[in-house]
């Protein structure tokens, strides 16, 4: 099929964008990489009568360290996060996380971006800005919002971004030397979409665990953070043992499993899991 007919309209500024979004409303959709829109747009699931192209707009793909933050521009491609060139904890697991993003022809077009406003429940990138309390910055003609990561994302592929709102900018945290961060995902083949991944970041001092961050993506319909295996690792050495207790906890505090052709809820709370121990023991191994 071939999507129904729409206007074309190319923005050469986030103003000219948002000015956009706000004439045609909910009518008008915004295109990045398009590698989820496109096809959608193809079956007709989408139907905007209004398509707003951001690509032209300059200045807009960066990984730029301000601070504490790493500040980076909603047309980053998934592919400019294989070479971050960032050092520290978050430099290291930037790449690790952009590998699994399907195939390397989509991530030289997709964007960082996209993929958040997209909100797809198996997307990377959503299950880290949960996970590391990412901050959306959201731009609409009255001004900019800062949305945070806890509040942005509401259902499968429904955020906190209003009709006329296009998301500008992320906020991720520039975590220190002490934190240790890894990554695990499983899906049926690479390239297809995660059925349940997980970030982990820890921070140590002297030996033991003092700040700990958990997320879990794909096992329900948005990114979840454990609180309660977060809680059970502090104090503790960052050992095969300690970790192994706290998989559990993680997918106990999960309500409302998702139920597709890839798994059932009880596969998703096993892979939760999986997933959690597998990620915690890659932040040791790979720091």
């Amino acid at each position: 099929m071939k999507p129904a007919s729409f206007e074309y309209v190319t923005a050469e500024s986030w103003d000219a964008a948002a000015a956009s979004l706000a004439e045609h409303g909910d009518d008008a959709l915004i295109l990045a990489g398009g590698q989820s829109l496109v096809p959608v747009m193809n079956f007709r699931l989408a139907q905007p009568a209004v398509l707003v192209d951001v690509n032209v707009i300059p200045d807009s793909a960066y990984l730029q360290i301000d601070g504490d933050s790493l500040r980076i521009g909603a047309l980053t491609r998934h592919v400019r996060f294989e070479a971050p060139g960032i050092d520290g904890p978050l430099g290291r697991l930037l790449p690790r996380i952009a590998h699994h993003i399907a195939h390397l022809p989509i991530r030289m077009r997709g964007t960082f971006g996209g993929s958040l406003a997209h909100a797809d429940p198996a997307s990377e990138w959503c299950t880290l800005a949960r996970t590391l309390d990412a901050v959306m910055i959201a731009l609409s003609v009255t001004g900019e919002r800062r949305i945070a990561a806890a509040d942005f994302f509401h259902s499968a592929l429904a955020t906190d971004l209003a009709d006329d709102e296009v998301l500008r900018e992320v906020e991720l945290p520039a975590l220190g030397p002490d934190w240790r961060c890894g990554f695990a995902e499983f899906n049926r083949r690479a390239g297809d979409f995660a059925i349940v991944q997980s970030v982990a970041a820890i921070e140590l001092h002297e030996g033991q665990i003092v700040s700990a961050r958990i997320g879990v993506g794909g096992a329900t319909e948005t990114p979840q953070r454990s609180g309660a295996a977060e809680k059970a690792l502090l104090g503790g050495a960052p050992t095969s043992e300690l970790f192994a207790e706290e998989p559990g906890a993680a997918a106990d505090a999960i309500e409302d499993f998702l139920t597709d052709q890839q798994a059932n809820a009880d596969l998703r709370r096993d892979l939760v899991r999986v997933m959690v121990l597998r990620a915690l023991e890659d932040a040791v191994s790979a720091g």
